[in-house]
């Protein structure tokens, strides 16, 4: 055979067209601008990139605005990070100004958002207890969750309701502070999502599995429900928003369950929009919250700290409904 040589290519052969021609992502127009130092926030905002990360968590504040004028759900599905992350009060703050409609968390989150309200503290460093056999053996807070579990399997309550009746039973403030409590106040469901075997409290004699899973059971036919509300009201009107906050896998998959549910009942969903919070990009939240469930562009995903995009989602929001307000109430000029 005969010996084949490689030449180097004659790179003057190559084909080459007008930039004018060519499709960009990126214009002049899109680039960061340099607000003043002593800028109000909504002179921030706009000078931001109109780039990637922008744009999505741009899309995520129309989309819960648009779902709040058309009285659609917004829903905050919450990891226990969001909690140990010190930003309890963004979500309760959400709830009472109407721009949270429901909230679910995992077992997790509920158990740290108890023991935030009722004790001040929450959080141990694992390393150090779980090789003393310390680990998880508060006795309040699993007293606390039997209470719930019994009051929760209660037919048509559900383990959030009876956590939030619970927590403002004991502390009337607990509203002001506490996510579950702050919901229960405000009289939007709040769902508990529990995974036997997960939680410290599920090691606890006293807390009955029977009628934690029952709590539990009910909150999922709750959000079901929340989920199927999600359909828009009409054609071309905005639908409901679902965040995912901090919850790699239980949330995620729950939420999927949900929309399979509510689609198999009849609900269109094809409006709805979803957003996935995280510090880093996971599976199951990339597929099952941004992908799978909604129409391609109807996902977002935000990648960041929660103790610093919670509360830039909030004032964003906060800074746009502001604005859009004002723009509403302003003065028509005279018509000649």
């Amino acid at each position: 055979m005969k010996k084949r040589t490689t030449q180097p290519v004659d790179l003057r052969r190559l084909r080459t067209f007008s930039i004018a021609r060519r499709a960009h992502k990126v214009a002049r127009d899109a680039v960061a601008g340099l607000p003043p130092p002593d800028a109000r926030f909504a002179e921030w905002w706009k000078s931001l990139p109109d780039l990637l990360a922008t744009r999505e968590l741009r899309a995520v504040v129309d989309a819960i605005l648009a779902a709040r004028r058309a009285d659609r759900p917004v829903v905050f599905a919450l990891g226990a990070h969001v909690v140990k992350a010190g930003c309890s009060p963004i979500i309760v703050d959400l709830i009472q100004r109407g721009l949270a409609t429901a909230v679910a968390v995992n077992g997790a989150t509920a158990l740290h958002d108890a023991e935030l309200t009722l004790f001040g503290e929450t959080s141990e460093e694992v390393g150090d207890t779980i090789h003393s056999g310390r680990f998880g053996m508060v006795r309040e807070t699993a007293g606390f969750f039997a209470q719930a579990a019994a009051r929760g399997a209660t037919p048509n309550l559900g383990l959030g309701a009876a956590i939030g009746e619970l927590l403002r039973a004991r502390d009337r403030s607990a509203p002001g502070r506490s996510i579950l409590a702050a919901a229960h106040a405000a009289g939007i469901p709040a769902t508990v999502h529990v995974a036997l075997g997960t939680d410290t409290v599920h090691m606890h004699p006293q807390v009955d599995a029977a009628q934690l899973g029952a709590a539990s059971a009910t909150d999922f036919r709750l959000i079901c429900a929340v989920v199927a509300d999600m359909a828009a009201t009409r054609r071309n009107a905005a639908g409901g928003v679902w965040c995912n906050v901090g919850s790699a896998v239980l949330l995620p998959e729950v939420f999927l369950k949900a929309v399979a549910v509510a689609r198999n009942l009849g609900h269109n969903l094809d409006a709805i929009h979803t957003a996935n919070f995280d510090m880093i990009r996971h599976y199951r939240p990339r597929q099952n919250v941004i992908g799978r469930p909604v129409r391609p562009g109807h996902g977002h995903e935000i990648v960041g700290h929660h103790e610093l995009m919670l509360p830039l989602l909030r004032q964003a929001l906060l800074d746009s409904q502001s604005r859009g307000r004002a723009m509403h109430q302003r003065p028509r000029g005279r018509s000649r």
